[in-house]
């Protein structure tokens, strides 16, 4: 169901050990979109039918900017069966820089942002045959003053394209907008959502139901929003301007960063999501199609209700003032604007919290490392920025496996949860640093020593139960071959181990061979989650 994050690095002569794993779990099975995950940040799906999602994904070594590239377009599509086929990339639709995209406005004509050297703003794209060929810039007047993290989707009808960014009305951070379309290439200056459905915090990625007069969005501040969480909203009228109270969708939300919802159909759909990930967000699905728990409750903001009430038999109003219904007092991290003069001394502060990885229940206790220069460095976590920081930090608490977590994972942007797994009969880890040679049970790599070698140290200092270390292998070759191989891989692992000093009774091994996978092996991104070794504490 979910992706494990292989975030443990070695630092300096300190040995450090990590294990990343998902901090929620959904009344309904939810699984990664198979192949079209990576480990780098997978944003803002868009469904073009014909089985077809597009999305960005940043930072590929695979993009046309390289490793450095904020997000090109890639695609991944469906077959039969149901599987997602592994994700292609689509240069035809990607430059150098930050490319997101937003949908078809017509049945052959698709509007992918830009925001390169070469190209800044919506573009559009016509269908001619598999291929998309570049047809024109649209005229969207004021889209070059927003900025921030530009993310967003047309409407079904093609006729209004809804996104975030920062603007000169945001209220401190990324905001909500719409943009109508009033010609071939003409679009409307962007409008502010208003102070109903925008926040001092971050309220991102809109989708607009145009059936249902449904906003879908990810807000890190509105009342009950732990990370990022998926709200919906209701328009009111055709302004866009009047909205109903935004309500939290519970089925889709975790204590993680949820964003960035797409429909499939009425009752299929797609998000992404930071806590499957192994570095930024995937794209995840339900497993099979369930009830959708959309709330049908949507309640007038009061402000709102007096206005409606004044207007009388009149058409709609714009310019109506609403309040803000979010509390001063909200998790979330509301940003301010800063002035030339105070940007000298910006900070960016990160709130941590860390859970029992099964119970969910918060672990108060808990403690903070890093590797500097003069040796093992504490940090206090009520006072942590990304300014003190150097490339991880460790996470320990009593009774737990620790956790390293890289600097690239901490946003000052959203709360940043991280879940330990407590030593107790039934935890299974996924030892995901222990490399081999191929073909081979010949342990490979400093990383996979130094990381077996932090192993030991735990099993040393917690005695009481038995470990299995269980090998498995992907589903291609021989299978008696793969199972001789897999139990091989896990003996090796268990005689680091025993030389390292962990009693040899202690430790169990077990050979799966490729009948355990834990992805597709129809592709090699699901094949290379299979080679795997995991720990289980038996008792």
């Amino acid at each position: 169901m979910s992706k494990l994050a292989n975030v443990f690095q070695k630092a300096g002569s300190t040995l450090l050990l990590a294990f990343l794993f998902p901090v929620w779990i959904f009344a309904q099975e939810v699984k990664s979109l198979s192949g079209a995950n990576s480990p780098q940040d997978d944003q803002n799906p868009i469904w073009i039918g014909s089985n077809t999602l597009l999305f960005s994904r940043a930072f590929h070594p695979e993009n046309l900017g390289g490793k450095k590239d904020p997000g090109d377009i890639w695609m991944t599509q469906r077959d039969d069966r149901g599987i997602w086929g592994e994700a292609m990339h689509r240069p035809d639709l990607s430059t150098e820089g930050y490319d997101i995209p937003l949908g078809l406005e017509d049945v052959l004509t698709l509007l992918v942002y830009h925001r390169a050297q070469d190209r800044n703003g919506v573009y559009q794209y016509s269908k001619f045959g598999t291929d998309w060929n570049f047809l024109r810039q649209i005229e969207l007047e004021g889209l070059d003053q927003i900025k921030g993290d530009f993310k967003g989707r047309v409407t079904k009808d093609g006729k209004a394209i809804f996104f975030s960014g920062m603007g000169p009305l945001s209220l401190g951070n990324d905001d909500l907008y719409v943009s109508k379309k009033i010609g071939p290439v003409n679009w409307s200056k962007p409008l502010h959502l208003g102070q109903v459905i925008n926040t001092p915090g971050q309220d991102v990625s809109p989708f607009f139901d145009i059936q249902t007069h449904q906003l879908y969005f990810a807000s890190n501040m509105h009342p009950g929003a732990k990370g990022k969480d998926i709200f919906i909203a209701k328009a009111l009228d055709n302004s866009f301007q009047n909205w109903s109270k935004p309500v939290k969708w519970e089925q889709l939300s975790s204590p993680g960063s949820e964003s960035s919802v797409t429909f499939i159909s009425s009752h299929e759909v797609v998000w992404t999501s930071t806590q499957n990930s192994d570095g930024f967000a995937d794209l995840l699905t339900f497993s099979t199609p369930v009830p959708l728990e959309i709330p049908a409750d949507f309640q007038i903001p009061e402000s709102t209700s007096r206005q409606r009430e004044g207007m009388g038999n009149k058409a709609e109003r714009t310019d109506t003032q609403l309040i803000p219904i979010y509390p001063q007092l909200s998790i979330g991290i509301p940003e301010v604007k800063l002035t030339s003069d105070e940007k000298s001394e910006a900070v960016s502060p990160i709130t941590l919290s860390v859970i029992d990885e099964k119970s969910k229940s918060e672990i108060s206790d808990f403690r903070l490392f890093q590797q500097s220069e003069d040796g093992v460095e504490n940090l206090d976590a009520q006072n942590l920025t990304l300014e003190k920081l150097s490339a991880e930090i460790r996470v320990e608490a009593a009774g737990y496996f620790p956790k390293l977590i890289s600097k690239s994972l901490l946003r000052p942007d959203t709360p940043v949860v991280i879940g330990l797994t407590k030593l107790e009969p039934g935890a299974n880890i996924l030892l995901d640093a222990v490399k081999f040679r191929r073909g081979t049970a010949e342990l490979e790599g400093e990383e996979t020593l130094t990381f077996l070698t932090g192993l030991a140290a735990v099993l040393n200092q917690s005695e009481g139960f038995k470990v299995r270390i269980s090998g498995h292998t992907d589903g291609a070759g021989d299978p008696g071959l793969n199972k001789a191989l897999s139990l091989e891989r896990a003996e090796a692992v268990r005689d680091f181990l025993v030389a390292l000093g962990v009693p040899f009774e202690r430790l169990r091994i077990a050979g799966w061979g490729g009948t355990r996978p834990l992805a597709s092996n129809a592709t090699e991104a699901g094949r290379a989650k299979n080679r795997r070794v995991e720990l289980t504490i038996e008792n």
